[in-house]
């Protein structure tokens, strides 16, 4: 064999091991982040189509009036609303201190039986922020006016 063919040869190989490490690192990555990623829906299409109860999921939208109510120790029960549908929602756990009917929220948990057992819930931190997908639900339904307009 010539050292020209054994460098094409050599060079086959790193490509070919490099291709292969690539393969594991994206399988490994995958596998690892498969119950980080948490899918976001309007309370719309969770009542349109219902997620899987094992399923953990992100919603948002705005606290409903009127349907704030603290039960017996931590527990919280609200729905949230987009304006085109509402889902009723369970926490247990402390409420974040600018959480408040009418207010935008997100929270992450899982829909069962008809009720979204939340296992974190988010507020927004100020009188103009509110999340990209809350506002994209609620312009959707046309509840979103702008705080700047």
């Amino acid at each position: 064999m010539s050292l020209k063919s054994l460098k094409k040869q050599r060079r086959i190989q790193v490509v070919a091991l490099a291709a292969v490490a690539l393969v594991v690192s994206t399988v490994l990555i995958g596998y690892a982040m498969r119950d980080g990623i948490n899918f976001f829906r309007s309370p719309s299409q969770v009542m349109e189509e219902p997620p899987a109860p094992n399923e953990t999921f992100r919603i948002g939208g705005l606290v409903e009036g009127g349907t704030l109510i603290r039960g017996e120790g931590h527990e919280i029960r609200f729905s949230v609303t987009d304006g085109g549908a509402s889902v009723p929602v369970v926490f247990a756990g402390v409420l974040p201190d600018l959480f408040a009917e009418n207010q935008g929220m997100v929270g992450t948990g899982r829909y069962v039986e008809g009720v979204f057992v939340a296992s974190e819930i988010l507020a927004k931190h100020d009188e103009t922020y509110m999340p990209k997908e809350v506002m994209d639900a609620l312009k959707e339904q046309g509840v979103y006016q702008d705080p700047n307009s």
